[in-house]
């Protein structure tokens, strides 16, 4: 009797690699449950700040090419007028 309670005594004092998983799964479990409001609302500010930025890059793109497409409209605009020659009162 005494060997097998010295069995038992060390079995419970040293736990399986299995009982270690499920211990360490329990304490992950733990951290992310305390963590998780933190978590979120840090996803929340990347996520908010990346489509900020996506966003700001997609806007500049746009107004500048938008800008260039003005900008060949006035050269065109001003070639007509080069090639028109100035308006006086005999060819108006």
């Amino acid at each position: 009797l005494m060997a097998e309670k010295a069995a038992e005594g060390s079995a419970e004092a040293s736990p399986t690699a299995a009982e270690r998983q499920l211990l360490r799964r329990r304490q992950e479990l733990d951290y992310w449950k305390k963590n998780a409001a933190r978590l979120r609302s840090r996803n929340l500010l990347t996520g908010l700040g990346i489509g900020a930025f996506v966003v700001g890059m997609f806007s500049y793109t746009i107004l500048s090419v938008k800008q260039e497409r003005i900008m060949e409209e006035l050269d065109d605009e001003a070639k007509i007028h080069i090639i028109r020659g100035p308006r006086t009162g005999a060819n108006s």
